[in-house]
């Protein structure tokens, strides 16, 4: 095999067609609302790691669990990529009117891209934080907070930071 494109193979390349069931998908017994989602800084040099926090809390009237997800998408590329992709998340217990911050690290490697060998490029990221993925109908109310950041410096291979 020479051709190695995950485009049209998976569904995160399929374009604007959303998958069936996607990750995270499911219901739950209350409702969840998110909350100041923070960056660790809004321009970040190119080797550099992003610290990100927000607050879930939990409106209902049960206690409950929910997987709370960051997305990341390139907003301009040089090589394909996919329209957002998974770099974190976690299962959260939340008492019924209960609130927590959660703490998430987004490394430089997530930020990575494949062309002949995986390297850094700067430019512009979305990160998204939800309890769904960004853009997925629910029959229940979730929300995607998301917010941008800026990769400054030189493209160069991941090896090299």
């Amino acid at each position: 095999m020479e051709n190695y494109t995950m485009e049209g193979r998976t569904y995160r390349y399929y374009g604007q067609e959303a998958p069936l069931y996607p990750f995270g998908y499911g219901l739950s017994y209350t409702t969840f609302r998110y909350r100041d989602l923070v960056l660790s800084s809004p321009v970040l040099p190119i080797c550099a790691n992003l610290s990100v926090s927000v607050v879930l809390q939990n409106t209902g009237q049960r206690d409950g669990e929910e997987v709370v997800q960051l997305y990341l998408r390139w907003e301009q590329s040089s090589v394909p990529v996919p329209r957002w992709q998974l770099v974190a998340f976690r299962r959260v217990a939340v008492p019924a009117g209960q609130e927590t911050k959660l703490s998430f690290q987004v490394v430089a490697e997530q930020r990575a891209v494949w062309a002949r060998d995986w390297h850094l490029e700067p430019g512009t990221f979305t990160l998204f934080a939800g309890g769904q993925q960004p853009g997925q109908q629910t029959r229940v109310p979730s929300e995607v907070l998301s917010a941008q950041f800026t990769v400054s410096g030189t493209a160069r291979p991941l090896r090299g930071c």
